[in-house]
Formats: C-alpha cells, sequence, structure tokens
C-alpha cells in the first residue's frame, strides 16, 4: 500500500514544529529511549492553539500529539512533528510510519465492522482482516477477531466528560501465534471512537485519545 503523500506529510510536520510547545513533544525518544518517558501535560488551550484535528498517542517507549494533515476519503493522515504517521480509517489504524516495528497495510475481507459502527455490532460478531508488516516483509497476514460490548463507561478527555460503550475485540493471529484484546471507547449515538487501545502487531501497540475530534464519519 504505497500511499503515503511523503512530501504533504513531511511538511505538515514541519509545520506543526512552530505551533507550540505541545506539537514539539518527545517523539524523538519512541527510538531511542530505553524505559518510558513522562507523560505530557496537555490542556485545551494548547489543542485549541492548534488549528486541527488532534489526537495523543501512546506506545511502549513515547508519547506524542499527532494532528491531521488530510483526509482522503475515509483515509485520515495524522502527523508528529517527528514526521511519525499514522493512518486512520473509522477509528482503526491501518498504517504506521516511523513508529518502530511499524504496520505497512491493513485490508477487510468484506464491509469493515468500524464502518458499520462498532455500536450497532451483535455479541460475537466476527471478522477478518489481512495485514502487511515492514517487518521481514510478511504480506497478508490474516488477523480473527469477536467483538463483544461491555456496558457504558464513564471517561474524560481534557475538561469534558464522557458516557461511552466500550467495545472489546477478541483479536488472534494464528500466523504469528499472537492473541490479545483491543478496547474501543465509542458514543453510542453516533459509534466515534473516542479513545482507544490497539495492538496493531507483536511489537507495536497505541493508545489513543481524540483531543480535538473531527467527527465527519461518525456513524
Amino acid at each position: 500500500m504505497k500511499i503515503l503523500p511523503t512530501s504533504a506529510c513531511l511538511s505538515m510536520a514541519l509545520l506543526l514544529c512552530g505551533c507550540n510547545p505541545l506539537m514539539r513533544a518527545s517523539w524523538y525518544t519512541l527510538e531511542t529511549s530505553v524505559t518510558f518517558p513522562a507523560s505530557i501535560d496537555v490542556t485545551r488551550t494548547q489543542v485549541d492553539a492548534v488549528p486541527y484535528p488532534q489526537i495523543l498517542v501512546t506506545t511502549a517507549v513515547g508519547e506524542g500529539v499527532m494532528a491531521m494533515a488530510r483526509r482522503r476519503g475515509d483515509l485520515e493522515f495524522w502527523v508528529a512533528s517527528g514526521k511519525q504517521v499514522v493512518m486512520m480509517r473509522d477509528g482503526l489504524v491501518v498504517r504506521t510510519v516511523g513508529l518502530g516495528f511499524s504496520l505497512d497495510g491493513t485490508r477487510f475481507s468484506g464491509e469493515s465492522p468500524f464502518k458499520l459502527g462498532l455500536q450497532h455490532l451483535a455479541d460475537g460478531y466476527a471478522s477478518t482482516r489481512w495485514i502487511d508488516l515492514y517487518d521481514g516483509n510478511r504480506i497478508g497476514i490474516a488477523v480473527n477477531s469477536h467483538f463483544s460490548p461491555h456496558g457504558i463507561e464513564p471517561l474524560r478527555i481534557l475538561d469534558k466528560d464522557y458516557t461511552l460503550l466500550r467495545i472489546d475485540e477478541q483479536v488472534d493471529v494464528p500466523t504469528l501465534n499472537f492473541s490479545v484484546t483491543n478496547h474501543y471507547w465509542v458514543d453510542p449515538q453516533d459509534g466515534f471512537i473516542l479513545r482507544s487501545e490497539q495492538h496493531l502487531t507483536p511489537r507495536l501497540s497505541l493508545k489513543i485519545v481524540q483531543l480535538r475530534p473531527d467527527r465527519v464519519a461518525a456513524r
């Protein structure tokens, strides 16, 4: 999936470097840190100072704020000042660049449950997607998943309180001998994912919080 508009994303990353200290957070530690760096203290004032949708992304070794550089149909391009890139569709991360053991692509068999809206799925809903990995150039690895709702939970993001439906995704990747549970906190009205914990590969997991949501794709 060679769809990354590199020049546009890098230009956006350079622009973000000058926005405010929040956008210049500790992404460099993603490749150099051996211990978890200090968390970023994000404020509403900092978020409002940057005129783009923003997410807070946390990995095992770093944390940073990313802004949406562009949208192509339902594909969102999120970039950080350190030139890391995350691509999402309907709240699911489908490709990453610059995050170490990156995900090179994701595609579904049939309709994506994320496009359908996770709040509409029956308990036990089954889905299969295929992923490509940079690590070892492995293509078309089957990811089998089952979704289940786990009730309404309160969540506070910055200065706003939400009442969200938590959806768990039981993931099994036989080829990689890998099983894990992903978590999504969705607005029960339109299915927009405001927070998620996504294990993309055995070596890469992301926690994502919507700081300044762009709800164009909510359903």
